[in-house]
């Protein structure tokens, strides 16, 4: 029988939902998921919620503060670790060219945007934590700025996002109970790329009528 990692750490996390500490895992959960961990917090805010309906709005802030908190480690992270060693990677590279298109992409014009699609969508939420901050020390390495990619609009972009994501959960369970955990289970996943697909309409439309 061939293991899958992933499966069996999402069955774990699904048991942890029921444990008497369960707002302590979800805490851990949120905030290491935001930094380099696979499993979403949805996966132990929907049984919490659906077991505790009363508790849904502390679950969905329990989960957006500590995921936010992991994110700020995973901007950081990513801030201090490119310079030098990314630095030098990309130079060595010659990929000073594309790095700068990236930067411009990201900081001047996307980037908030997507922090924001990072926040509230299934896009792994630790990568962009982890570019914002790689992308915000070339910018400081450049310009002498971070630009718009500083850590307070990140902080308020990712409050916004997050929040947005996990107390729409918890308030469609609260309401909806065992039928809306089981539909929003199966379609959560598509509602996001949905807006991850609109976004990117959008942004090329804006290339082509540039």
């Amino acid at each position: 029988m061939k293991l899958n990692i992933f499966t069996y750490l999402y069955e774990v996390c699904i048991k942890l939902a029921k444990h008497p500490k369960a707002p302590w895992f979800l805490g851990i959960n949120s905030f290491i998921e935001a930094i380099f961990w696979p499993i979403p917090p949805d996966v132990m805010l929907m049984p919490m919620c659906l077991a505790r309906p009363k508790r849904s709005l502390h679950y969905a802030a329990l989960t957006t503060i500590t995921s936010v908190l992991g994110a700020v480690c995973g901007y950081y992270l990513g801030y201090f670790i490119y310079d030098p060693y990314i630095a030098d990677l990309i130079a060595w590279l010659n990929y000073e060219a594309s790095m700068q298109t990236v930067r411009e992409w990201f900081t001047l014009k996307y980037g908030i945007l997507m922090v924001f699609i990072g926040a509230f969508t299934p896009v792994p939420y630790k990568v962009i934590a982890v570019t914002t901050g790689v992308v915000a020390a070339e910018s400081m390495a450049n310009t002498g700025s971070v630009g718009m990619l500083n850590i307070l609009n990140f902080v308020l972009i990712s409050l916004v996002g997050r929040g947005m994501r996990f107390f729409l959960v918890a308030g469609i369970i609260m309401f909806g109970g065992e039928k809306m955990e089981h539909a929003l289970r199966k379609y959560i996943d598509r509602i996001g790329w949905a807006c991850v697909l609109l976004v990117v309409l959008y942004i090329i439309y804006e290339m082509f009528s540039a």
